[in-house]
């Protein structure tokens, strides 16, 4: 554990010495922001013409801007898991790529530590570079319950809220997995954060194609689809299923990690 937190501690060193871990916090505070904002005025646009004609005369559509929580918050997550899904391939993209480029990677081989725990701490610092990412955002509920108002007396329902945004971090620490795992296999940066993201936007897009499949391959597709695996927690209800499928992927993804980085030792 010692070994692991020693090189996690190093990276996360390198990730705020150099431009990238900034550019993605500054991207995601921007983007943030703007959709936050859009989705704010939206909302009071609703809130406004539902009021003037009374809400028994909105089309169904204005339902889920009944209140902040369904009006507001659940309509950044779209936004969130594109923005997170792009990260991971920007965050991950040099934890073995640039020791290959710097010829650094035979110097740490030679350390008394094990792939295993190379790998690891690489893994616990692209993760907590998403989870410092997506806590920026956590000022969006907090400046809706500041400034926020409900005639419930609870402005946002906090445990939908929560469940999102463990959504959206499975998500994240799913594709700095995937994208640490192609990392591993290329000394060029620009080809790992490129087919990282390649490979997290066709993931992304996969649910939106089953509709043309035939049957069992569109169900089977369906299951693996972010869309699938995810929609549950993003609406508020705690599900176990993105929870096993995703922890999978991300032991699979570990796994291919650790067998290529053992290949380069004695390459």
């Amino acid at each position: 554990m010692r070994n692991i937190l020693a090189i996690a501690r190093k990276e996360l060193t390198l990730y705020f010495t150099t431009p990238w871990a900034w550019l993605v916090l500054t991207a995601m505070a921007f983007l943030g922001s703007f959709f936050f904002l859009g989705a704010l005025s939206t909302f009071k646009q609703v809130q406004d013409l539902a009021q003037a004609f009374g809400w028994a005369k909105a089309p169904p559509e204005w339902a889920p801007f009944k209140n902040l929580t369904d009006g507001v918050v659940m309509q950044l997550w779209g936004v969130q898991i594109v923005v997170t899904i792009l990260a991971g391939p920007i965050l991950s993209m040099g934890l073995f790529s640039d020791e290959y480029r710097r010829k650094t990677f035979e110097l740490l081989m030679t350390t008394p530590v094990r792939a295993s725990e190379i790998v690891l701490g690489k893994y616990v610092a692209g993760v907590t570079m998403v989870v410092t990412t997506l806590s920026i955002t956590l000022v969006y509920p907090l400046i809706l319950v500041a400034f926020g108002s409900s005639q419930s007396g609870s402005v946002l329902e906090w445990s939908t809220v929560l469940l999102g945004y463990g959504a959206v971090l499975l998500l994240g620490a799913t594709s700095v997995a995937l994208c640490m795992f192609i990392s591993s296999l290329t000394e060029s940066q620009v080809v790992a954060v490129f087919v990282g993201f390649a490979v997290m936007l066709l993931w992304l897009v996969l649910g939106s194609v089953t509709r043309s499949l035939e049957e069992p391959i569109r169900s089977a597709v369906t299951y693996i689809s972010i869309d699938s695996q995810l929609q549950n927690m993003l609406k508020g209800m705690l599900d176990p299923k993105p929870l096993v499928f995703f922890g999978s992927a991300i032991a699979f993804f570990l796994l291919l990690t650790h067998r290529a980085v053992e290949a380069k030792r004695w390459a």
